[in-house]
């Protein structure tokens, strides 16, 4: 992957084909040998991809022309099946970019890669744009956006290096963890769609075809040269590097938003909500529970139709069993604004209270709750 961004199609699109219908193909086959049973499987394999490519050419070819005049088309992988929004770390990054900055955007599932083979990118007055961060310093020139008007010449700084560190080596960390050591799991949470009655089958190759990209292309990085104990040694002195940084404050580089955050949600929310039962989800979830609260409070305030089955429950991933966990799917708008979109009508005068809402009715993961006002209010009692 050049550039550590996604640039194969089937990232975000496909799903699992268990393990248990391959024995049974092997078998039904019946004496022939092994070889044979090869061949044929990846025969097979072979016409599934060709059909189902054929069938996404048609599909293609038939949907109208998209209009970016005075709008923002984003180019991203189709929703997964699990209720969040994206498992490419980057695609996360550019949409709640786009939230945080409060820009109306359009989505666009159509999988079609930009002219650099990047994911995302955007269309903006028939200006096509890729790479995150040359699609947020284009829209910052285009629309005098700017999450960073805050931070003086050292932060950007910070930032810049923090940002460096998220995208070009906690990023392939993460990579490792979901589609090689927890690719099962990952497989259940990946949709495809068009891929009529050798679906299956092509999920199950497609899987693992990334699964020998990623480590081709970990090797090639230097990352994938190290042995598993070795590149999870490594994600964890990011991830403890990314909560010291963080403290106690509200947002990375203090009590204000800046594009950093967006780059660091995107990835700590694969720990968070994509990879159940791994090293990272027990690390932020239980030692690193400050990572685990930003989570919550960008999710909250930016993602309101993202509601995760979780939401009550303490961060202790051996609290709760899988067999009692499930997925709504999520709310998706054609067209988004942050502001116009989401109006809190008579909020002012009302509010219920929840396990983790404060005496204000406020959530506890919100950015704007005074948390010294709360512990004074506790003292009180």
């Amino acid at each position: 992957w050049a550039g550590s961004e996604e640039p194969f199609s089937f990232y975000g699109d496909i799903i699992a084909f268990p393990l248990q219908d391959y024995g049974g193909i092997m078998a039904g086959l019946g004496s022939d040998p092994w070889w044979k049973k090869t061949l044929y499987l990846t025969g097979g394999a072979l016409l599934a991809a060709a059909a189902y490519l054929l069938h996404e050419l048609l599909v293609i070819r038939k949907q109208q022309e998209i209009d970016s005049k005075d709008a923002i088309i984003l180019h991203q992988f189709a929703r997964p099946n699990n209720g969040v929004p994206s498992l490419s770390p980057f695609c996360l990054k550019m949409e709640t970019y786009l939230r945080m900055a409060d820009l109306p955007y359009q989505n666009y599932f159509g999988g079609k890669l930009s002219a650099q083979g990047k994911m995302p990118w955007i269309e903006y007055n028939h200006e096509k744009v890729s790479g995150t961060e040359f699609i947020i310093d284009f829209l910052e020139e285009k629309l005098g956006v700017n999450l960073n008007k805050n931070l003086g010449p050292h932060e950007r700084a910070i930032s810049r290096a923090v940002t460096k560190m998220v995208e070009e080596h906690f990023y392939w960390t993460l990579a490792y963890c979901q589609w090689v050591d927890n690719l099962n799991e990952t497989r259940k949470m990946l949709s495809l769609s068009g891929g009529g009655p050798f679906s299956n089958l092509l999920r199950w190759v497609v899987c693992h075809i990334t699964k020998g990209i990623v480590k081709r292309e970990m090797h090639g990085h230097g990352i994938g040269r190290f042995s598993e104990e070795e590149i999870y040694m490594l994600m964890e002195k990011d991830m403890r590097s990314l909560a010291g940084l963080l403290g106690d404050k509200k947002y990375i580089m203090g009590p204000k938003l800046s594009t950093l955050d967006a780059t660091v949600f995107g990835h700590l929310a694969q720990a968070m909500w994509t990879l159940p039962g791994t090293r990272p989800e027990r690390l932020i979830k239980g030692e690193l529970i400050n990572l685990a609260m930003y989570c919550e409070r960008i999710r909250r305030k930016f993602w309101p139709e993202w509601h995760h089955d979780d939401d009550n429950t303490i961060y202790e991933s051996e609290e709760s069993s899988d067999g009692s966990k499930t997925h709504t799917p999520l709310l998706d708008f054609s067209f988004y604004s942050r502001t116009e979109t989401f109006e809190d009508e008579g909020a002012e005068n009302s509010f219920s209270r929840t396990p983790d809402t404060d005496f204000t009715g406020h959530s506890l993961f919100d950015s704007d709750v005074d948390m010294d006002d709360y512990t004074d209010h506790e003292q009180c009692k």
